[in-house]
Formats: C-alpha cells, sequence, structure tokens
C-alpha cells in the first residue's frame, strides 16, 4: 500500500482558507480567523515555520477550550495625540497588530512618531511581518514583544524573561525594506516546537534541560529554558523587552504568563510594543536617501546581504506545504 503523502502544496489563498476553517471550528469569529490565516501563512511562506502552521493546532485548541477568545474585539482608546493603548481583549494577537497598523500609520504621518501599546495579548508571530506594513506605508518600523518565561537571568535558573523578540524594518525609495527580526534566544523558541513536532533533535547549544543541563531533546528543551543570544547581553536585552512590552503596557511578565503552546491554565495576557516613525519628518525629505546610502554599502559588500531579502524572495513562491496533519484537523471540523 502506498503510504498518504507527508504533505500537500497548496497556494496561500487555499493555506489560508484550509487555517479559516480549523479556526471556525474553534469558536473563533471568521475576521480574527483570517487575521490569523493571514499571518500564520506569510510566514510559512518566508521559512518561519516556527511562526507558522506549526502553530495552528494550538491555536485550535486554545480557542476551543477559550484560553484565548476567538470572538474578541480589540479596542484601541487614544491617550495621548501620538499614543494608542490597545486592548486585545485575551483574544488572538493578530487582530489587535491589524488596529495598531491602521491606528499608528496616520498618526506617524501627522505627528512624526506614533506609539501602539498592545495588551491582553497572545503570541504575535513573526514581528518582521508586523513591521514590515509600517514600512510598506513608508514609515519605520519597530517592535518588541514579550513571551512565556523561556530565559533565566544571567547567572540564574529559574526563567523569568521570555525569547522576547525585536523587529525593526525601513522603507526604501525602490524594492522591499529592510526587515531586522530576532528572537533574544540563540534560536526562536518556535524553531524547537517545530523540531518536536517532527520528532527532530535539536542542536546542541540551543537550551538547557529543566535541571540546567544542556540537551538536544526537543520536548526537554521546551521543558527548560533557552539560552540567551550573546550570553549575559543577551538577558539584558530581555529585560529591556520584558520592560518595554510589558512594564509599560500593563501585560503580564513573562515569569506570570501561561504557555503560548498548549491549552492549559489562563490566558497569557501578554503584550507589544510597536513604534511607527516618519524619518522625513526627523530628518528632513533626504532622510530615506540618506539611509538608503547605508544599505547601498551593504549590498555592494561581496557576499553581504540585508536583512530580510531571502524572506521576501521565498514569499514569490506560489505553493506552501501543508502537513497532512493539518488537512485531517480541516475534515475533522
Amino acid at each position: 500500500m502506498t503510504p498518504p503523502p507527508a504533505a500537500t502544496r497548496l497556494s496561500l489563498a487555499e493555506a489560508e482558507a484550509l487555517v479559516v476553517r480549523i479556526l471556525a471550528a474553534a469558536r473563533t469569529s471568521e475576521p480574527n480567523a483570517r487575521s490569523v490565516a493571514r499571518a500564520l501563512v506569510l510566514a510559512e511562506a518566508d521559512g518561519r515555520a516556527g511562526h507558522g502552521l506549526s502553530r495552528l493546532p494550538a491555536y485550535a485548541a486554545q480557542a476551543s477550550c477559550g484560553k484565548v477568545d476567538g470572538m474578541a474585539s480589540p479596542t484601541a482608546a487614544q491617550p495621548a495625540p501620538s499614543v494608542l493603548a490597545i486592548d486585545a481583549a485575551h483574544g488572538f494577537a493578530y487582530p489587535a497588530l491589524d488596529l495598531a497598523i491602521a491606528g499608528l500609520v496616520p498618526l506617524a504621518r501627522e505627528q512624526g512618531v506614533a506609539l501602539a501599546a498592545v495588551h491582553r495579548s497572545h503570541h504575535c508571530g513573526a514581528l518582521g511581518l508586523v513591521v514590515e506594513r509600517l514600512a510598506d506605508a513608508g514609515l519605520i518600523g519597530l517592535m518588541f514583544a514579550n513571551t512565556p518565561a523561556a530565559i533565566a537571568p544571567w547567572g540564574g535558573r529559574r526563567p523569568l524573561f521570555g525569547t522576547n523578540p525585536i523587529a525593526c524594518a525601513f522603507p526604501r525609495p525602490h524594492g522591499p525594506p529592510v526587515v531586522i527580526d530576532l528572537s533574544l534566544s540563540r534560536v526562536a523558541r518556535g524553531a524547537i516546537l517545530a523540531a518536536k513536532q517532527r520528532g527532530e533533535p535539536i542542536p546542541p547549544g540551543w537550551a538547557l534541560d529543566a535541571e540546567g543541563r544542556p540537551t538536544t531533546d526537543a520536548a526537554a528543551a521546551l521543558a527548560g529554558t533557552m539560552l540567551p543570544l550573546g550570553d549575559a547581553k543577551g538577558t539584558a536585552l530581555a529585560l529591556m523587552v520584558e520592560a518595554l512590552a510589558a512594564g509599560l503596557t500593563g501585560a503580564a511578565y513573562a515569569f506570570a504568563a501561561s504557555s503560548f503552546l498548549d491549552a492549559e491554565g489562563p490566558p497569557p495576557a501578554t503584550g507589544q510594543l510597536l513604534l511607527a516613525i516618519a524619518a522625513e519628518r526627523l530628518a528632513g525629505a533626504a532622510a530615506l536617501s540618506h539611509l538608503e546610502a547605508l544599505f547601498a554599502a551593504v549590498e555592494a559588500e561581496p557576499g553581504a546581504r540585508l536583512p530580510g531579502a531571502r524572506r521576501r524572495s521565498r514569499r514569490a513562491q506560489a505553493k506552501i506545504a501543508v502537513p497532512a496533519a493539518l488537512l485531517a484537523l480541516a475534515a475533522a471540523g
């Protein structure tokens, strides 16, 4: 007997429709499901599997049990001329981020700089996709996010900080923006989740188990701690992001947030902080041209490339691989 295929290749639109179908069967409104689907499928197309379709089973399970409110409608207040305070209402992060982007673009063009603080939020996926939208609107985008505890302070053993990703995007006069997107662990936690789902080991140097021992077992790594990028410097940056993304937004700190990976416990209630900058309002009409001189110098260096270029090129692929397990989940729904 011929074994069933491990994956089926679908167009981005077909993959989005599949995600919407799975989430709709898991107590999620259609607008929210479409927002989540766009983010997961774009991450998958960019080669960011840890923030792509691998997240869908956990998302669906959490929506089904109410750990994330799939029916939530985020709301925005404007406590100052260039500040948005956004309540994700324990729903998915993506609709709240859609609301943030929609508000930040006109505010930044008017004020020069605008900020959005998101609280009672959830896993926000690939931050680069969010700030890229600001860059596509001609703005510089900067984003910080806190995540459930995964990194211990340098010298400690108890995880107090999340992997706490940061991202920044710069528009260019011609061509796609420069997008910098990284987590403060040596590798994104989603990469370990993806390895666990594939039943594969992880490379040495990524994580420690619950006893503080180096491990190549993905499940043990998820139960333990991530090793920080840059050792002590990485944990200092993680503290900075924790203060910005949770301290300033009123969100739950990493050590108080429940896991993004299972359907146990209360909503994670994490936070995100976004900043949008209209460069010409700060540095004059030639601001983007001045930035372009920097980017052109990098591109002119033999063997060098600008961050984000490879991901954007992957997105041009017509189809992505959808695991058979997700097709079965959609059929069961």
